[in-house]
């Protein structure tokens, strides 16, 4: 008999299909010419990861989940239309970060790396966003804060950090690279957001 679909389900397959894609997708890039901050890059995605597994425990063993639940249960189990929006935001995310790393073809490297014969691509999403698959990140794990609850929110916050901080080393090694074009490119298109970051 098989086990009935749950909305933490539902986000951690969502989750585990976009990772086991961006893998295999790896296989397939060009080699690596520069590579910084591998310490720092590792520790930021260990304290993502015991954020991740401190909110799963969170609402069964803390006093913050037992408060939540008796002041604030909406924050804790969001409303079923807030979890759906979670997941359409979730997915909204997913294909943005697909779509630019199928238009960033073998230039894509782990973050805060440079391929060998990188090329600046600045069209498709790279036209709204200097960072598109940084961007779907964010907006997926938003949408996992929507569907699931507040408690996965220091997780998202903590991801978003490790995201600024490798777009801005990212930035100083483009610059360098492409020091005619790239800040051309700085000047009229955002980091993160369209029109704001």
């Amino acid at each position: 008999m098989s086990t009935p679909l749950t909305m933490p389900r539902l986000i951690a397959d969502a989750w585990l299909g976009f990772i086991l894609l961006w893998w295999i997708w790896a296989l397939f890039n060009k080699k690596a010419s520069r590579n910084v901050w591998r310490g720092k890059a590792w520790a930021m995605r260990l304290g993502i990861v015991a954020l991740i597994f401190l909110a799963m425990q969170l609402e069964r063993v803390s006093g913050l989940g037992r408060w939540l639940a008796h002041r604030a249960p909406v924050l804790l189990h969001p409303a079923p239309p807030w979890q759906w929006a979670g997941v359409a935001l979730c997915l909204a995310g997913f294909l943005f970060a697909i779509w630019a790393r199928l238009h960033l073809g073998g230039n894509w490297g782990m973050p805060m790396s440079l391929r060998q014969g990188h090329e600046l691509v600045t069209s498709g999403p790279y036209a709204h966003v200097r960072h598109p698959i940084y961007t779907g990140l964010m907006l997926a794990g938003l949408g996992t804060v929507l569907a699931l609850g507040v408690l996965w929110l220091p997780a998202v916050a903590l991801a978003a950090v490790f995201f600024v901080s490798s777009a801005r080393t990212e930035e100083r090694m483009l610059c360098e690279q492409f020091p005619k074009t790239y800040p051309a490119y700085q000047a009229r298109t955002r980091m993160l957001i369209p029109f704001v970051f």
